[in-house]
């Protein structure tokens, strides 16, 4: 099963340092009947893409909440074993956890199947939207258009092999 971990440059670098994603349990997104049934499509690559997307948000979240991770969203791409990946059930069926699964366990830097990160010309949007999305929150609709105009941005694809140049630790 492949699901979508949202991070942060940061988190990244903590990922290859350490060889692995997080202790567990960790928050990621996967195509979940929730999902499925929100997104109206039978097509499994735009339903994978809703979720790198709900996961991208999520990652937007994680930078609202370290003012010094560069503002760049990350998402990694993992594939799990099926039923490694569970959803709350008391959480599927709200629309701010539409595709959220958890994953049990720490999961090795090796399942990695890609990396998702914004390109550098993302940065002043996603520095307005990571300030915007309290205000959004609480049902701004201005600040709500600055949080939405970050999906405007198409996060870049990078095989695994470049997490040292992504992170800084690259030759």
């Amino acid at each position: 099963m492949r699901v979508y971990v949202p991070l942060t440059l940061p988190g990244l670098a903590e990922a290859y340092r350490t060889g692995e994603l997080g202790a567990g349990p960790l928050l990621a997104y996967a195509v979940t009947p929730a999902l499925r049934e929100w997104y109206l499509s039978d097509d499994i690559e735009e339903l994978e893409y809703a979720a790198l997307n709900r996961a991208a948000l999520a990652s937007l979240r994680l930078l609202a909440a370290d003012a010094g991770a560069a503002r760049r969203r990350v998402v990694v791409a993992v594939d799990v074993a099926d039923g490694a990946a569970t959803v709350d059930p008391d959480r599927g069926p709200e629309p701010a956890a539409l595709g959220e699964v958890r994953v049990a366990a720490a999961v090795p830097l090796r399942k990695v199947a890609s990396v998702h990160v914004d390109g550098g010309d993302a940065e002043a949007d996603m520095t307005a939207a990571a300030e915007a999305l309290a205000a959004a929150d609480g049902g701004d609709d201005d600040a709500q258009f600055v949080v939405d105009g970050a999906e405007d941005h198409e996060l870049l694809w990078f095989a695994t092999q470049e997490i040292p140049n992504l992170v800084g630790l690259g030759e």
